[in-house]
């Protein structure tokens, strides 16, 4: 049993510890280092297909391979290399992609046929979310944030045998960035991790540029191959599901009181700094405060996480100094990142890794996340829908809900289904890291927050205790049924540490 309650049976544990707080020191790390094969004066890096570069690694059974997802749902990579693999008889191969989305779907006929029998990621969606969530594999996935993973891959965790990287551009030396090319998505930040550590690196790319090819995201002396392919993802896929603005009058009076939180407490001054998530209420949020910033003559000192159009209306009209680019969640952010110098590329590890020298989360000041469940204990769920089926990602929720003021947006309701209730299904951000929760009636604030109960509660702003909301909900839905689960564990969730916070079992059919 883990400090939030949660029970992980021993023979799933490995090496890992158990959960046991959000601030538990940790002694000084040991990096691990990639293996280095020279490349001779005058030797090639263009290979001319993936099934050569194939043959050209090596690549055999029991491997760990590795992606990024900055093509989001315009992601071609995966799907193709996995193909290819297959096609040559390796099997049970260890796949650590940074997340996965609903276009993955065919991955699931890989797991059955055992090219795939192990899985790291941070998200999983649609037809592979259910495959997995009943039963399809045999060994649990590890499911990490985008600072654990970050960590991980550092520790030796992950130990990434080859990484197939898709690039928008690239020189025929391997010296790549995602803001020059046909399919531009932006920053890499996630992709650089894998370049740095694994043992051999691929780049996939459908523009090849002349030498040296700036600026640089991932470096010519990290790079052992590349392919050239007529098409590698989708630049507008990186917006599927993201960008949504919303006219729902719910969201938006959601978004008005996330605002009303963020501007009369303490921490709305200048040079303060935040992160807001995706999606319909995040993105109100963001306009939202940039009026109350104007009003105010305020102007925050970074931006953090996910970068949107939006975000950039803030940089445009000098409401913020600097955006810390980690990923490109629109087109319009991808094309910025190569022409406005304040917006700054940066990998997972200075995003979000806990034992580095020092993560950008640590120094935010507010941060907006959303949530599919609250419990009474403000632990919260972005992973499993209602109906106990792997649907979401962890994403950095948990990174950056270590933020001075943690906020988690949220309805009271969706459908007909509670968003409060006693006990999330799958614990992601424990509720130590959380400071306010906000729906469309009112907000609660976590009890440990005495100043900020002092500080909110003549503002005008409803505020109810978590049991109140709670309750709230459940007159509108009725109690939830609970999920009936087999006794199999499908994912384990590591916090962003390392240690076991909770897992996930196979439903019942």
């Amino acid at each position: 049993m883990n400090k939030v309650k949660r029970e992980i049976p021993e023979e799933v544990r490995g090496n890992n510890k158990l959960f046991a707080g959000v601030n538990t020191d940790c002694k000084v790390v040991q990096r691990a280092a990639p293996k280095v094969r020279p490349i001779k004066l005058g030797e090639e890096k263009l290979v001319a297909s993936i099934e050569e570069v194939i043959n050209k690694l090596n690549l055999c059974d029991n491997m760990t391979i590795s992606f990024h997802h900055h093509f989001r749902e315009g992601d071609y990579i995966i799907n193709l290399v996995m193909d290819a693999i297959a096609k040559k008889g390796i099997k049970n191969l260890t796949i650590a992609p940074s997340s996965l989305t609903n276009v993955h779907a065919p991955l699931v006929h890989h797991i059955k046929t055992g090219v795939i029998t192990n899985m790291t990621t941070s998200g999983l969606r649609g037809e592979l979310g259910e495959a997995i969530s009943n039963g399809v594999m045999k060994e649990p996935v590890r499911l990490r944030s985008h600072g654990g993973r970050a960590r991980a891959i550092e520790a030796g965790d992950i130990k990434i045998d080859v990484a197939f990287l898709g690039v928008p551009s690239t020189d025929l030396y391997g010296n790549a960035n995602g803001v020059k090319g046909k399919t531009i998505c932006g920053s890499l930040g996630y992709a650089q991790m894998d370049a740095k550590y694994a043992d051999q690196v691929v780049l996939l790319t459908d523009t090849i540029l002349p030498y040296p090819n700036t600026p640089i995201s991932i470096a010519q002396t990290d790079v052992d191959y590349i392919v050239k392919l007529d098409k590698i993802g989708d630049s507008e896929g990186i917006g599927i599901g993201a960008t949504r603005f919303t006219t729902n009058p719910k969201e938006l009076q959601i978004a008005e009181l996330v605002k009303e939180v963020i501007t009369k407490s303490v921490y709305f001054k200048n040079g303060f700094s935040f992160q807001t998530g995706t999606g319909g209420a995040a993105l109100a949020v963001t306009r939202f405060l940039a009026e109350e910033m104007k009003n105010n003559s305020i102007k925050a000192s970074f931006a953090l996480g996910g970068i949107t159009k939006p975000m950039l209306t803030l940089l445009e009209e000098n409401l913020v100094d600097t955006i810390l680019d980690v990923q490109d969640f629109d087109k319009e952010a991808a094309i910025s990142l190569g022409q406005q110098e304040r917006q700054i590329e940066i990998s997972a590890s200075y995003y979000a890794d806990p034992h580095n020298k020092g993560a950008a989360v640590n120094q935010l000041d507010v941060v907006i996340l959303s949530a599919l469940e609250v419990d009474n204990q403000f632990n919260v769920n972005v992973m499993t829908g209602s109906d106990g089926v792997l649907r979401g990602a962890i994403g950095g929720h948990c990174d950056a809900a270590n933020a001075k003021m943690t906020i988690i947006s949220a309805p009271l309701v969706r459908g007909r289904i509670p968003t409060i209730v006693d006990r999330v299904n799958t614990v992601i951000t424990p509720g130590e890291s959380v400071d306010v929760i906000v729906t469309e009636i009112g907000i609660a604030i976590n009890p440990k927050r005495r100043d900020l109960i002092a500080s909110l509660s003549d503002q005008g702003i409803p505020i109810f205790t978590i049991d109140a909301l709670q309750e709230k909900a459940y007159e509108i839905t009725g109690t939830p049924k609970p999920i009936e689960y087999e006794d199999k564990v499908v994912a384990l969730v590591e916090y962003r540490d390392g240690t076991l916070i909770d897992k996930v079992l196979q439903v019942k059919q």
